[in-house]
């Protein structure tokens, strides 16, 4: 007799586990006790703190998943039949996969030889026009035959490299902004390798990172005021900035968007697992003085998240089958494009945004300032996704609550699906959907309740809302920089090409 479970488990859905009646046995009374495995740890979990409960949840899923029988070889039909057709081969193959994935200290979950970025990933056209030893600054040549004055700058976050906002032309944000007439200028962040930025800190980041691109933008485009855009991480460090110069009487943005960013971090997400006392103080011993956070470590990190999808679906595919990497997907290789990050900013972001969440709080020091969010006046549009595991979209509303404080106009969206997928949805494949609401001040759920849904992408919504803070329109310049910030290199820059891990 089948497992009930079975057909709607993918591990066991084929015709090796369903013929097998050992095989059948052996998957039913794994979901079976994984079932009970998790109905027990809730009873146990019902009057656990938050935090501690949702390490346990993590930790105890990390061993349901491994413990699958689909995971080995000596219990995975699929893989025993591969083994004995192949005579062998397939277990040689897999053997050299696991070997070729050691070295580059990840799982490999694409065809990475489809890929190069400037051949076919970050192909927008552009120039570097500024660099220091913290980032290069993009400018994207022009497409219409107008443009509004004021530009736009795009923060990307530092965990990732930035083509994932212009992974491919017919998924690029980056042209799709460009294409409704918006000068973009983008931050490419420098991945260090070696001991250039080993002791950099987070107020580096800030200051020679994110205001020092604020004013080579307002430089070279003329403009006093400019639209800027943070997304992950990158909103953090450009929020942050923007109330360190505040501090100071200085207010240089006319619009601030946040895409899937955390400025009150009380609700941390699934990453909150990775944040507690005892895990910040081990980060602050090993890089707190100095040395790089390996991009390595962080991928296998974010892979645990998912571990079916990102971890085992691989090792069975690639190790026990022998199958090689899967057909080419440019957002996977971007995800194993991770970056390496100086040691004592991250130590530094962990300590006191994740674990004392000191912006929220209003007492978080940056550049000898005390940022205070409610001075930030500009008008400000926030995304959050509805499935959103590493910035959940409670926690972004509540984020979006202390931007609004003292009169700023705040347009919050729910966009539909995941952190990545969320965010890039181009309008030509209608595909997904967001609400949009008005009563930001009340809780989340009551937000929720009252707001609208709206079939498609949200980009037409962010772009109209854009170009009401973007200036009068004027006609576009194809030459790029000025005479004071010329083109250094063409996009997407020397600094974006630089791997962590090797192919």
């Amino acid at each position: 007799m089948a497992s009930p479970h079975a057909p709607t488990d993918k591990r066991f859905q084929s015709s090796a586990w369903q013929s097998n009646p050992f095989s059948q046995l052996l998957a039913q009374q794994y979901l079976t006790t994984a079932d009970f495995m998790r109905q027990q740890r809730e009873l146990m979990l019902s009057n656990t703190p938050a935090a501690q409960a949702e390490q346990t949840r993590f930790m105890s899923e990390q061993f349901i998943e491994a413990a699958a029988p689909s995971n080995y070889l000596a219990t995975n039909p699929e893989a025993l039949q591969a083994l004995m057709s192949s005579k062998g081969g397939s277990l040689q193959n897999g053997l050299a996969n696991l070997l070729t994935d050691l070295r580059k200290g990840r799982v490999t979950q694409t065809d990475e030889s489809a890929f190069a970025v400037g051949r076919n990933l970050a192909v927008s056209p552009g120039a570097v026009v500024f660099e220091n030893e913290f980032f290069q600054l993009l400018q994207y040549t022009p497409t219409t035959p107008k443009v509004y004055e004021k530009p736009i700058l795009m923060v990307p976050p530092s965990i990732n490299k930035f083509y994932i906002l212009d992974l491919h032309p017919d998924t690029s944000y980056v042209k799709y902004a460009v294409a409704q007439g918006f000068t973009v200028f983008l931050v490419s962040w420098r991945n260090p390798v070696g001991m250039e930025l080993n002791d950099a800190s987070w107020d580096d980041y800030v200051s020679k990172g994110v205001i020092t691109a604020i004013m080579a933008v307002q430089s070279i485009s003329g403009q006093k005021t400019i639209n800027t855009l943070g997304f992950c991480v990158g909103g953090t460090l450009l929020t942050v900035a923007l109330g360190a110069l505040a501090a100071k009487g200085v207010k240089p943005a006319a619009s601030l968007t946040l895409l899937t960013t955390l400025l009150d971090f009380s609700q941390p997400g699934i990453l909150g697992v990775f944040t507690d006392e005892k895990q910040v103080q081990q980060r602050e011993q090993t890089l707190g003085q100095g040395g790089l956070m390996p991009a390595k470590d962080l991928n296998n990190s974010f892979s645990m998240l998912r571990p079916n999808d990102l971890i085992w679906n691989y090792v069975v595919n690639q190790y026990l089958k022998g199958e090689p990497a899967p057909a080419p997907f440019d957002l996977l290789y971007w995800n194993g494009d991770s970056t390496n990050l100086p040691g004592p900013m991250f130590a530094w972001y962990l300590r006191h945004l994740y674990l004392n969440n000191a912006l929220a709080k209003g007492d978080l020091q940056t550049l000898g300032q005390t940022i205070d969010l409610s001075v930030l006046t500009q008008p400000v549009y926030i995304l959050a996704n509805k499935e959103d595991h590493i910035v959940p979209w409670q926690a972004a509303h509540t984020s979006a609550a202390l931007l609004g404080k003292k009169g700023a106009s705040v347009r919050f969206v729910q966009g539909a699906s995941g952190h990545i997928a969320g965010v890039i949805n181009p309008p030509h494949k209608n595909k997904r959907s967001y609400k949009i609401g008005d009563a930001l001040g009340q809780s989340a759920d009551g937000w929720e309740a009252g707001a609208h849904t709206v079939a498609g992408s949200w980009w037409p919504d962010w772009t109209a809302w854009l170009a009401a803070h973007s200036g009068k329109t004027v006609k576009s310049n194809t030459k790029l920089g000025s005479a004071t910030h010329p083109p250094i290199e063409p996009a997407p820059g020397r600094y974006v090409a630089v791997r962590a891990m090797p192919l």
